[in-house]
């Protein structure tokens, strides 16, 4: 075999030339080219024979030369028969692994054809994207003749059908939305794939093979046909060249940046990659905004042309059942179209937005297309035009599609057309962040999640069901973000402002403003409570409860609170905060239809609870020593009486494991002290279990009965059965002081590094906050989570001499807002001159371990 070192040496140093080359990187399309010219040049030096026996072909982004710094270098050999030919092969692939060019190689023959059309349509239809290398043209061009007389009418539809399968799985694994902060940029909606599934099924549609020699990206060679052919215009074809190139621009850049094959546009790359090409303090931003620019045009053309595409497969609906809307648009089966072209106004759009609404409709291409160009004529060139905005209000008004239309007049531009103050939230983002969506789709989610209440069967959904009105909430989404772009402290009460400016113009009277200015103002006013206070503290519900002029206020935001959390990202919304939220609107609303104090509804509801245990002396006589309601409220008659039973025993320890929804909640019983939660924490952490949430309860006499929902530390699921003894030990070695935390959670920590590098990703500040109560001290943490945060806080109040009195642990995705009531150990509030101390030695604590 020949000695390649020299051509390695050499193919290594024109690889490092073409990748360090940054104003080359920056020419996008080119920077692929060469790139893949290069790897072309180097298969012939290595190869210098491929024979007459087979045809060497590029496959995958190699052949469409849009080859990347670490992508897969995909190879096909094809023969007439392959048998005999096994040890040539293997020579081939040997000595281009030898030079360097780390191929991917499939090995296929011309009985493959029928046997993959037969077994596996999904390999058939990459058959259909090679280009000649080197080797037997003649048996290349019989090969891709043969693919293309396999395919009949019928075997055409399954490959499109399967195309669509194939889009719809990808979204669920890899995103639907071309606004996540932390894209794919090849498989979430808005990557490279979309165009190239586009590109894939617009040829097996035309009975073509993609295998075009010239020294462009297939990507650029498409849209110039597509052009030609008169499917886009040339604005359009401009802006999906400039967006799929922007998109290409940043894999190309993520894979060098990343130093690996890597999709993932994660916080830490895209602000390495901003630094280099989006200089000044908003670079970050403005490199993402014009990522979700592209990524959003990439899209919104895919999703159009998919929709094209199923509808040249379904038979055409006869125009006899065509129906006039009105003199300018009509509708046959559920697409409508325009009867004449001609440039838009924005009242015009609005109203067949409507339409689209009311008859769940879509628009045909040229609609399509000329709401776009007129959108954007609109954008460039502002005519006055006096607005109607009736339209607009009866699209918030319509009984559903609410959501999906205002969906597609955003991803169109529409909406921000219409409310300049929206289009400044399309692509805004706060990096390091527990949102997974842009401000504007975060919006859209939210309003769609509201929407969808419609289907279900739950408290909030009978609420929802029984708004009269449900334009209001809808504003009140639309609205409770807007002023982010702004300032996003304190985006609440601008946004309630700009709500104030908006709202007459499109109609709505005082009242309704008024009422929407009080739900956008409010929007985390009722998380904040529920998720960070004592919900039996009468304190902290009459505070709540003076804010609300009357019910129906309470209920609107009780679900904006919930559109808005839902929307936030897949982990936020879970059975332990839906119930939190739901305790408080409960105990609100029943102080403001019954007009009684927090402290006369929490003894009634106490009364209640006590008559309904209706236990013997040790049970009432339990329930007396516990000042906290709570308890009575959290542990059901058959867990207070089984808590009594181990009490009057003298276990020096018991533990309850119960799995509910999506977690594991742990009860301990034991003796308290000073440093208690923190051992319990610590030995939850290095037993894998993350702690999502804890509620402490103790008796007179000292007995603590701690409260711990957790899941594991990998899977975020509850935890098995066979692991409880273990913690259990670990809790009685903690309690004894036989445990070493501190040694074990490091130990964990090292053991699971690697995972927590990728499950916590994110850099959020660490902020320590105090909050004056009539009875306690509250300190208010916020930090990124990490494994053992929370024994790591605890901890070190222990050692600032502080006592804790009741913990409200609140996991947010990867970050987490924990609540402590706290005394001084003796007994004393903490005096504001010590708040800076504390914060100091908290802030230091929680930075040693993240």
């Amino acid at each position: 075999m020949r000695d390649l070192s020299g051509i390695k040496k050499e193919f290594f140093a024109e690889k490092e030339r073409i990748f360090n080359d940054t104003e080359l990187l920056n020419k996008k399309y080119q920077f692929c080219v060469e790139y893949s010219l290069l790897v072309e040049e180097y298969i012939y030096k290595i190869i210098e024979n491929a024979g007459g026996c087979c045809a060497l072909a590029a496959a995958g982004s190699f052949c469409r030369r849009e080859l990347a710094p670490l992508s897969d270098i995909d190879v096909m050999f094809i023969f007439p028969e392959v048998k005999g030919h096994e040890d040539a092969i293997r020579e081939s692939v040997t000595m281009l692994w030898d030079a360097g060019i780390e191929v991917s190689h499939t090995v296929r023959e011309f009985s493959d054809i029928e046997r993959f059309l037969k077994d596996d349509l999904h390999a058939f239809t990459q058959f259909f994207e090679t280009r000649f290398i080197m080797g037997n043209e003649k048996i290349y061009y019989e090969w891709t003749a043969k693919l293309v007389k396999s395919i009949d009418e019928d075997v055409r539809k399954k490959l499109i059908f399967r195309y669509f399968e194939d889009i719809e799985l990808r979204y669920r694994k890899y995103g639907s939305s071309a606004k996540m902060l932390e894209p794919n940029v090849k498989f979430s909606a808005g990557g490279l794939r979309d165009l190239h599934c586009v590109e894939w099924i617009y040829h097996i549609k035309s009975n073509m093979v993609l295998n075009t020699q010239s020294e462009t990206t297939y990507t650029e060679s498409f849209i110039k046909l597509l052009n030609e052919k008169g499917v886009i215009n040339k604005r359009a074809a401009h802006r999906l060249l400039e967006s799929y190139a922007l998109v290409l621009f940043v894999r190309n850049n993520l894979h060098l940046t990343s130093g690996r094959r890597n999709d993932r546009l994660e916080f830490r790359y895209q602000e390495q990659i901003s630094k280099m090409f989006y200089p000044g303090s908003d670079g970050w931003k403005n490199f993402m905004k014009d990522y979700f620019y592209a990524s959003n045009i990439l899209h919104r053309f895919s999703k159009t042309m998919i929709k094209g595409f199923k509808e040249q497969i379904i038979p055409p609906i006869s125009d006899i059942l065509s129906i006039e809307l009105d003199d300018d648009y009509r509708l046959k089966g559920r697409t409508i179209s325009i009867n004449e072209n001609r440039p838009l106004l924005l009242s015009d759009i609005l109203r067949v937005y409507y339409y689209r609404g009311v008859h769940d409709a879509r628009f045909d291409e040229n609609l399509r297309s000329l709401i776009i160009e007129s959108v954007i004529d609109l954008e460039e060139n502002r005519p006055e035009e006096h607005l109607s905005s009736v339209f607009f209000r009866e699209i918030l008004r319509m009984p559903s599609n609410v959501a999906k239309t205002l969906n597609s007049m955003n991803e169109i531009g529409v909406l921000g057309a219409l409310l300049p103050e929206f289009r400044e939230m399309v692509g805004f983002f706060q990096p390091g962040v527990y949102h997974c969506y842009t401000a504007d789709e975060h919006t859209l989610v939210a309003i769609t999640n509201l929407e969808k209440l419609i289907e279900e069967h739950s408290r909030l959904a009978t609420l929802f069901k029984s708004m009269k009105k449900r334009d209001i909430i809808y504003l009140a989404a639309l609205f409770h973000d807007i002023a982010k772009p702004i300032n996003i402290a304190g985006h609440e009460i601008l946004g309630g402002e700009i709500a104030g400016t908006i709202m007459p113009s499109l109609g709505y009277e005082q009242e309704e403003i008024n009422l929407v200015q009080f739900l956008i103002r409010h929007h985390l006013t009722m998380e904040q409570v529920a998720f960070r206070r004592n919900l039996n503290d009468p304190s902290t519900l009459n505070q709540f409860a003076a804010i609300f002029p009357d019910i129906q206020s309470l209920e609107l935001l009780y679900l904006l609170t919930y559109a808005d959390l839902s929307a936030v990202n897949p982990t936020v919304w879970t059975h332990w905060k839906s119930d939190l939220l739901f305790e408080l609107y409960r105990k609100t609303r029943s102080m403001l239809e019954n007009q009684v104090s927090a402290v006369e509804l929490i003894n009634n509801v106490t009364r209640e609870l006590i008559e309904a245990h209706n236990g013997e002396k040790p049970v009432n006589d339990h329930l007396k020593s516990i000042d906290d309601p709570g308890y009575l409220q959290h542990y059901s008659k058959e867990e207070i009486d089984q808590h009594v039973h181990e009490i009057e025993r003298g276990t020096k320890l018991s533990v309850f494991f119960k799995n509910t929804e999506g977690y594991t909640n742990v009860s301990v019983i034991t003796k308290d002290s000073d440093s208690l939660l923190s051992y319990l924490c610590g030995t939850l952490s290095v037993n894998d279990l993350n702690i999502i949430g804890a509620k402490i309860f103790t008796r007179n006499d000292s007995i603590a009965i701690d409260s711990f929902n957790v899941t594991d530390y990998r899977t975020n699921k509850p935890i098995e059965e066979s692991r409880y003894d273990k913690i259990r030990q670990d809790m009685m070695l903690a309690i004894d002081h036989r445990l070493q935390i501190g040694a074990e959670i490091e130990r964990v920590k090292s053991k699971w590094k690697r995972l927590e590098d990728r499950i916590f990703k994110r850099r959020g500040k660490i902020k320590i906050e105090f909050e004056n109560h009539e009875k306690y001290t509250i300190i208010d943490v916020f930090s990124p989570d990490r494994l053992g945060l929370l024994y790591k806080i605890t901890k070190k109040m222990h050692e600032l001499d502080l006592s804790i009195y009741l913990a409200k642990i609140s996991t947010r995705a990867d970050d987490v807002v924990d609540s402590f009531y706290v005394l001084k150990r003796t007994g004393e509030k903490v005096s504001e001159n010590e708040h800076e101390l504390i914060r100091l030695e908290l802030t230091n604590a929680i930075k040693e371990i993240i």
